[in-house]
């Protein structure tokens, strides 16, 4: 197939006496997460290190880069999807996973198997102490590695690894890709990156690559004109969502594309709100940057793949009697996207919110964005120890003249709403990916029982 990996790494060996039970990814789970300890230390020294005691997989496959401040783990989502309709294999690499942690790796819609996270994460330990690595290095530096070698033992075709956080620093950006993707530029993680959108933006820049393509979302006239500068200094092209790929609603949830050379009429959308449609634009304008590159697409992958496309927790009508969505509307533009589509896109009587927010967020302005369409507001936390308390969130809501019931574990939250949820009225879940990840696994555990 056009543009596979020209070489595979050896199989993994098996180490003696491994016997990939239960527990051994219960182990393995524990000593992932206890890598956290770490917390978020930004660079690619410790994860280059790593990836070069278990063999440089990253150098034995082609990858995109997915970057920005929303919508890159829907438009990663819409990429894979239609480019497994055109049958290759695919890997991707998301963050954070909403239930389990093997969300976080699937090869063509496939989550990694926990015996093979027990597997590789016992192999490349054994590696990582032998290389003699002493620096504390991170859990997303490891997963980050342990994706790489997962698609490279898989032999996949293309590799497709959502930032984690920034860019310039963040553990994926050890790959050299085919190209770059910056979905859009907004506040987040300001303590990070950055109080302004420059600096966000030259901080989600640092993915640009030395003559690989950008494409991009990000509308702000002054972060344009930087991404240009970039683009030009470095000899890459970049391509505009807006002016080089561009699409237009066609009703029902369909949309009409133009793009470089393709033009694609009544596209369903699988996934809700408006501002999908934009992050379908720019995995189509992917696929034409792809076809330059060897990879062709077909007009009916490209309309299957959008029409199959699916990605939990964002705006997901997880249930229809009664009307509950998720959203891990987690910043002030998520906010923004999802107040916009509570307002155009679904009917209600009521609204009734369950919120939980992380702490290290924009709370006031998520609040200020979501609370006036209240009419019931249920503030709650899910289980970590980055969620604001509930009372924190009563403080912070109080200057927008709105009263709020606390309920401090998150099951009791859901089902306070759910009992107060009428036919007509909706039940929305949001603030955070962690709250509905947690939401949407009672939600379906819910069910079952």
């Amino acid at each position: 197939m056009a543009g596979s990996a020209a070489g595979v790494l050896r199989p993994m060996p098996k180490r003696k006496n491994q016997s990939n039970s239960p527990n051994d990814y219960s182990r393995s789970l524990d000593y992932l997460y206890g890598l956290q300890k770490f917390g978020m230390v930004f660079g690619l020294a410790q994860v280059s290190k790593i990836l070069e005691a278990i063999g440089n997989p990253h150098e034995e496959i082609q990858t995109i880069h997915i970057g920005g401040t929303n919508g890159k783990g829907s438009t990663a989502a819409m990429m894979a999807s239609i480019l497994q309709r055109e049958g290759y294999r695919i890997g991707l690499y998301t963050s954070p996973h909403l239930i389990r942690f093997t969300e976080r790796i699937k090869v063509n819609g496939v989550e990694i198997e926990e015996k093979e996270v027990a597997g590789l994460t016992a192999w490349m330990r054994e590696r990582v102490e032998a290389s003699g690595i002493t620096d504390p290095f991170t859990f997303f530096d490891f997963t980050t590695a342990m994706a790489l070698l997962y698609f490279s033992q898989r032999r996949v075709d293309l590799a497709l690894l959502e930032v984690g956080l920034g860019g310039r620093l963040d553990s994926t950006n050890v790959i050299d890709p085919l190209f770059s993707i910056v979905t859009n530029i907004a506040k987040d993680h300001e303590e990070v990156l950055g109080r302004s959108l420059l600096k966000i933006a030259q901080e989600k820049a640092g993915i640009i690559k030395q003559g690989k393509p950008l494409i991009t979302a990000a509308t702000q006239p002054r972060v344009l004109e930087l991404f240009a500068k970039l683009c030009r200094k470095k000899g890459a092209p970049l391509y505009r969502v807006g002016k080089d790929f561009r699409c237009e609603p066609a009703g029902d949830g369909d949309l009409h594309y133009e793009g470089l050379r393709r033009k694609l009429w009544g596209v369903h959308l699988n996934l809700s709100g408006s501002h999908q449609f934009v992050n379908a634009t720019t995995a189509l304008g992917a696929m034409e940057i792809l076809e330059d590159l060897g990879y062709p697409v077909s007009a009916e992958a490209m309309v299957e793949g959008l029409g199959e496309v699916q990605w939990p927790g964002r705006l997901e009508m997880i249930s229809t009697l009664p009307r509950v969505v998720l959203d891990g509307a987690h910043n002030p533009a998520g906010a923004g996207v999802l107040r916009e589509a509570l307002e155009n896109e679904y009917s209600y009587d009521r609204l009734i919110f369950v919120m939980g927010i992380m702490k290290d967020k924009d709370i006031r302005s998520i609040l200020q964005t979501l609370v006036p369409l209240a009419d019931h507001i249920i503030l709650s936390r899910p289980h970590t120890e980055r969620a604001s308390s509930p009372a924190e969130l009563v403080r912070t809501l109080g200057i927008h003249g709105k009263k709020a019931e606390i309920i401090e574990t998150l099951p009791q939250a859901i089902e306070k709403g759910l009992s107060m949820t009428r036919k007509k009225d909706l039940l929305c879940i949001t603030g955070s990916l962690y709250t509905v990840g947690e939401a949407r696994a009672y939600l379906l555990s819910r069910r079952r029982s």
